[in-house]
């Protein structure tokens, strides 16, 4: 499965029972974590996220909103007994900050935690099944977004057209590859007559907190699910250009201009206490919108 739950969806002051950002990613076996806003780990709970799973922890800039909650979900692992490795991707300055934290607090944990500083666009982690990129977004300070694509081999194993062809298993993988089978007397099994092609591989991308700039497109281009911030409605535009955000229309606008096949909008501004105007306003531009609602998964497909 390859989705996106959402933990908060505000800005930066919560209200109207909305939280600040906070993301999780279910990629098959793997979970990471964008962003941390205060209240994350109350989210978590709600909604009954396996925390254990979280394997990294993606934070896209130093404002508040965005990862307030995290020293106390490392501290809260930690109480857990966590054994397992728990990777940090954030701003450099974030390590100094938790640093003295717990140092203060004299705070041991049970595990290992990695800190990898962002410095540029480009793939900051990857195993065979995922790939993760950041790139820069335009803000008021230093932020990034981010793209995580699962990674397919080109084809897929038949099952029913494979058997009785004795063909080892350690050859599989290179089946998938879109290799021949060459037996030992030389008959050639064609790749074509025991595989079947894969389906395209899926991409989301979450755009941090972001003015309207163009530029980020090439960085999302045609991915299956795009986040991208409209904190305000369309009438705000020269506040939202102020503040360093986006309205609805800019995020539809990047969205078509991206070529991406859906898109997810949120940081709503607490100014609003409804939010059926931002999905009116964005699907006339960019008709495959949804809101991102806290506690809903949006499957990636």
């Amino acid at each position: 499965m390859f989705g996106v739950t959402i933990l908060g969806n505000n800005s930066a002051l919560p209200a109207y029972d909305r939280h600040p950002t906070a993301q999780i990613v279910t990629l098959n076996e793997q979970l990471f974590l964008i962003d941390c806003g205060e209240g994350t780990q109350m989210q978590l709970t709600r909604y009954k996220i396996r925390r254990s799973k979280i394997s990294h922890i993606f934070i896209s800039h130093m404002h508040g909103d965005h990862y307030f909650g995290l020293a106390g979900l490392l501290t809260s692992f930690s109480l857990m007994s966590r054994e397992q490795d728990l990777h940090l991707h954030a701003p450099a300055p974030l390590k100094q900050i938790l640093d003295l934290q717990f140092s203060t607090a004299d705070t041991r944990f049970t595990y290992k935690l990695h800190f990898h500083p962002l410095n540029g666009d480009g793939i900051i982690a990857e195993d065979e099944k995922f790939s993760v990129e950041a790139f820069k977004v335009f803000h008021r300070i230093d932020c990034w977004g981010f793209v995580i694509r699962e990674k397919k081999k080109p084809r897929k194993i038949d099952v029913e057209r494979i058997s009785g062809k004795n063909i080892p298993a350690i050859f599989y993988d290179r089946l998938k590859n879109g290799e021949d089978y060459v037996t030992k007397t030389g008959e050639i099994i064609s790749n074509e007559s025991v595989t079947i092609a894969n389906t395209p591989s899926r991409s989301y991308a979450f755009s941090g907190d972001t003015i309207y700039n163009e530029a980020i497109c090439k960085n999302v281009k045609d991915v299956t699910l795009l986040y991208h911030e409209a904190t305000f409605l369309k009438d705000q535009e020269e506040r939202a250009a102020s503040r360093f955000h986006s309205t609805t229309i800019q995020a539809a606008k990047i969205a078509q201009t991206a070529n991406a096949k859906r898109l997810l909008i949120g940081h709503f501004s607490s100014k609003y206490e409804t939010l059926d105007e931002f999905l009116t306003e964005t699907s006339e531009v960019f008709p495959q919108t949804q809101l991102a609602i806290e506690g809903v998964t949006y499957i990636i497909k």
